[in-house]
């Protein structure tokens, strides 16, 4: 299934995903070191993880969206691509909530952390369930591959969109 939104023929999306993904899990980290050592720059270096996670998820956000609406809704693909934009949409919502609870703090001596390991703990938890849907996508529906003329099309003579399996 073809992707709409490409640089180079390579689809957008999944070049994007890696950059929340791995400041989600920045700000975990961070906070957690912060609340072992009480130093205030694992504080300060989480939030501003924790904020550059929530802009880049929003930015891979848009190419998935599309893609997402392009796939027909007679398939497979559609419900577990829905599913996996609602994951990831629960997962940003957390680290939003938690960089809106946090950032006030950022002047603080020593912040007091309230619920942030919580928040990007359970957001982490949400990301990988929504980065295995993703692979999902991919590896299942092909979602995002180009097919070549070579494969075998169903009757319809329109592309498969993965296994009937």
């Amino acid at each position: 299934m073809y992707s709409k939104i490409k640089i180079a023929g390579h689809p957008v999306h999944p070049m994007l995903v890696a950059f929340p993904i791995a400041f989600y899990t920045a700000a975990f980290a961070a906070y957690l070191a912060y609340n072992g050592n009480q130093d205030p720059f694992w504080f300060k270096l989480a939030l501003v993880a924790n904020g550059a996670g929530v802009t880049t998820a929003l930015l891979s956000a848009v190419p998935g969206f599309i893609d997402w609406v392009n796939i027909p809704g007679e398939v497979p693909a559609k419900r577990t691509g829905f599913i996996h934009l609602m994951v990831h949409v629960l997962a940003l919502t957390l680290f939003i909530v938690c960089f809106l609870m946090e950032v006030n703090k950022w002047d603080d001596a020593q912040p007091v952390l309230g619920a942030a390991i919580a928040l990007t703990a359970t957001g982490v938890v949400f990301t990988l369930i929504g980065g295995f849907l993703g692979w999902t996508l991919v590896q299942k529906h092909h979602v995002g591959i180009d097919e070549l003329k070579e494969q075998p099309r169903p009757a319809s003579g329109k592309p498969s969109y993965g296994p009937t399996i």
